[in-house]
């Protein structure tokens, strides 16, 4: 099922209309995401300058840059649709935009649930020690695998909908 199916026979939408609702809702939703890991990058930009930075062990310093790296990951991801629209703005390329932009919405969401993963390990290991962080952090990495990825997905295939389309 492609994504211009999914209004079902009961819309009067017609496809043009239903692809520019549909890329309108998706960038309105990145618009969001975005604001959100732009103030983790920013935290995570500033971290190194702390003056507790120094302390930090090894393994600190790897989640350090892997939530850093993956927060600019997230970063491009979010923000890329909407230059690629002011950028291919008025051409016939509208739902070309909205599946290039909900694939990167999905791998801009898995790169920010790493950092937030990563960076929640960062800041409960310099306080509660390695297991604390690695239990608190497995919480944030399962909630926001099942949320934001498996509950979904498992949705679609109970509605007869499986994710063909990625």
């Amino acid at each position: 099922m492609t994504m211009s199916d999914m209004a079902g026979p009961e819309s009067d939408e017609t496809h043009k209309e239903r692809v520019d609702r549909e890329l309108g809702e998706l960038l309105q939703g990145l618009r969001v995401a975005a604001t959100g890991v732009q103030v983790l990058f920013a935290f995570l930009l500033t971290l190194p300058f702390s003056t507790g930075f120094g302390k930090v062990d090894q393994s600190g310093r790897w989640l350090f840059y892997v939530a850093m790296l993956s927060a600019a990951i997230a970063s491009i991801c979010f923000i890329a649709p909407a230059t690629q629209h002011r950028i291919l703005f008025r051409t016939t390329l509208k739902e070309t935009m909205l599946h290039r932009a909900n694939r990167l919405s999905v791998v801009g969401g898995i790169a920010l649930a790493i950092s937030m993963t990563c960076s929640t390990g960062l800041v409960v290991e310099s306080y509660l020690g390695v297991l604390p962080a690695a239990l608190l952090a497995g919480g944030v990495a399962g909630l926001s695998g099942w949320l934001w990825f498996v509950q979904p997905i498992v949705t679609r295939y109970r509605r007869g909908q499986p994710f063909e389309e990625f």
